[in-house]
């Protein structure tokens, strides 16, 4: 008996998944991908428009998989306690929770789903999806093809598909107040998106008031952050660590064709503890 399998990609808005589609319709167009993304219902709007063009590009629909509760439901859920590298619930609820459900029946059933991941060969100690199922098999093409950082850049500018907008401020895709950004990124998303920074503060304020030990930003709240003194110290600093960096690319030149990031400018690798499932 022939045993029914599926192919699923899934993407997070960012520029490795994105740049793995490209690559899988390229390399191997006899595999019918599916393409998903799980929507929080808290993304960023450049990661919706960029979504829209790769859609376009790849020629194949890419099924949003939105959670049956949303974020709010679940901060209640949780106390109001926010999200923290910690205590990740957004992940488990609005990202894991979603793409289980969706194959849930299907493994139960028999099929063996493959899942391919976008884990570069330059990451060797990053894990991807891990599967929950007997029947889920998981894969990891840039790993295997020795595909890195700046094979990854190469694959989205060679497509013509190009990168998502928010790279211009914000080194990762994720929610809009995902707790993972650096201090400049919540200035910048202040100054890009301020309604979204106002909803980012009064999520954190509910959630004080509810006794939760977590702020979006360690260390200080974003009332404390978006002071207009502590927003020139901060981008005081990032400009010196960021003029730092780019003296030591002059001494590299191996690096001068990567794009500088906000964490290059802090010296702290990009996939570091982030979720896979949210930045990849």
């Amino acid at each position: 008996m022939t045993v029914k399998e599926r192919h699923i990609l899934g993407l997070s808005g960012g520029r490795d998944s994105a740049s793995l589609a490209v690559y899988m319709r390229e390399t191997r167009p006899d595999l019918a991908i599916e393409y998903f993304f799980t929507d929080t219902g808290k993304e960023l709007p450049e990661v919706y428009e960029f979504l829209d063009r790769l859609e376009g590009f790849l020629g194949r629909p890419i099924a949003r998989l939105n959670p049956d509760r949303d974020f709010d439901f679940w901060l209640r859920e949780y106390n109001h306690f926010l999200p923290s590298p910690r205590t990740r619930w957004c992940t488990r609820q609005l990202k894991l929770r979603p793409l289980e459900q969706w194959l849930r029946a299907e493994l139960d059933a028999g099929v063996v789903v493959h899942s391919y991941v976008a884990i570069r060969a330059d990451e060797p100690t990053r894990d991807g999806y891990q599967a929950t199922h007997a029947n889920m098999r998981v894969h990891l093409p840039f790993k295997d093809a020795g595909i890195d950082r700046q094979g990854v850049v190469d694959i989205l500018d060679s497509s013509g598909v190009g990168e998502p907008a928010y790279y211009r401020w914000r080194s990762r895709s994720g929610c809009t107040f995902c707790f993972f950004q650096q201090k400049i990124e919540w200035v910048r998303l202040m100054e890009e998106h301020p309604a979204a920074f106002e909803d980012a503060k009064s999520y954190e304020k509910t959630a004080q008031d509810h006794g939760s030990p977590f702020t979006w930003s360690q260390g200080e709240s974003l009332e404390e952050l978006s002071r207009p003194e502590r927003v020139a110290q901060i981008q005081t600093e990032y400009e010196t660590r960021r003029q730092r960096m780019m003296a030591r690319r002059r001494i590299n030149p191996l690096a001068m064709g990567l794009p500088l990031s906000v964490d290059d400018a802090y010296g702290i690798d990009e996939a570091a503890g982030g979720c896979v499932i949210c930045h990849k």
